[in-house]
């Protein structure tokens, strides 16, 4: 039996943070796939990146349990790409 892991995911775009509940063996490209889902950011999730712990996470197939998210952790999505500041 596979306890849910509680994160808490910023979203940079949206200056908002989702709370998801997901099982450890989730890939991290859904954890980034559903926070932006939350936030009703509808732009291709391909141009977004995560961070864990101020590091990229170069492989998103893994889990939140390979990259060892604890429960409570915090994950930051945010564009890959700076956007230009007018």
């Amino acid at each position: 039996m596979s306890v849910n892991l509680q994160l808490r995911v910023r979203v940079l775009e949206a200056w908002d943070d989702v709370v998801l509940h997901l099982p450890p063996s989730t890939p991290i490209r859904e954890v980034k796939q559903r926070a932006l889902d939350a936030v009703h950011i509808t732009a291709d999730p391909g141009g977004f990146l995560v961070k864990f712990r101020g590091a990229e996470v170069r492989d998103e197939s893994r889990s939140l349990a390979d990259e060892r998210v604890p429960g409570d952790g915090a994950l930051i999505v945010m564009r890959s790409r700076r956007m230009p500041v007018r």
